[in-house]
């Protein structure tokens, strides 16, 4: 953990402090050393919240863009009393979880249950094969408007476990390092796949944005109100217009269908 409690105020990880969890006031101890980011950990191999993971130099990083006030906020079900820390909480109410190791789909399914309005933002430089698949899979992708894509194909761009999301998952593949680095304007935006499935086959939408803009929204609480409600139109326009042309299609069908009936009819009827 980032924070603990020290005389009720929310306090970073420094050698030889002692602070509380802000989530079941057990007594957290500070580790600080050189390999791993200064934390808060609880004693022993006890942690009071299990969807908790070990931060990565990039949960960090991703945190420490928005609101310390926001970072690592307890939220609880008024009906169950069940609780989860939340690594970003918006004024709003918008959950961000930073999510960089493996997770099961059942706790993915739950937290998004448990939070409902929430993104994930998804460290795509954890496994070496994600972007090589993403650039691959985007090449077949359809553009619909400036910056907004279509896939018949979401598990050869995305890591098929993200698929079945029914929230938001932004992929971030670092800004990249290197000048010469051909992917570098690829790696420096987020690419988030919408949970909105077509009508027509199995097409899902893609939006790309920059890092900037996306963080300006969050913390303007204006993610959902503008970015999010602009693309869902886009991609309603845009199955509207797919329906139309499956709809002129079914017509122009039935026109040859007919057309071709009535020449059969009439070539018998010159016959006999």
């Amino acid at each position: 953990m980032k924070y603990a409690l020290i005389n009720g105020e929310k306090t970073e990880a420094a050698n030889g402090s002692r602070g509380f969890c802000p989530s079941c006031g057990s007594e957290l101890i500070a580790k600080c050393g050189e390999v791993k980011i200064n934390h808060w950990a609880h004693k022993g191999k006890r942690n009071c919240d299990p969807w908790w993971e070990n931060e990565t130099e990039w949960h960090r990083n991703w945190k420490n863009k928005f609101p310390e006030e926001w970072q690592e906020e307890i939220h609880t079900d008024p009906k169950s009393g069940e609780k989860h820390i939340a690594d970003v909480r918006a004024k709003d109410g918008l959950v961000l979880e930073f999510q960089h190791s493996y997770i099961k789909p059942e706790e993915q399914r739950s937290r998004e249950a448990f939070y409902k309005r929430m993104v994930w933002i998804v460290d795509g430089t954890r496994l070496k094969r994600d972007f090589p698949r993403f650039l691959k899979g985007m090449k077949d992708a359809m553009t619909v408007k400036e910056r907004i894509y279509s896939t018949d194909f979401p598990e050869e761009v995305f890591p098929k476990a993200w698929v079945e999301s029914e929230v938001p998952v932004i992929l971030d593949f670092g800004r990249g390092t290197l000048a010469d680095d051909p992917h570098l304007k690829i790696k420096q935006n987020l690419y988030c796949l919408l949970p909105i499935r077509s009508n027509f086959g199995f097409e899902m939408y893609i939006a790309e944005f920059s890092r900037k803009p996306f963080i300006e929204n969050v913390i303007n609480c204006e993610f959902f109100k503008r970015s999010y409600i602009f693309w869902k139109q886009v991609v309603v326009e845009e199955q509207g217009r797919l329906k139309r042309m499956e709809i002129e299609r079914k017509q122009a069908a039935n026109r040859a269908f007919a057309a071709l009936t009535n020449r059969k009819i009439s070539r018998r009827r010159r016959i006999f």
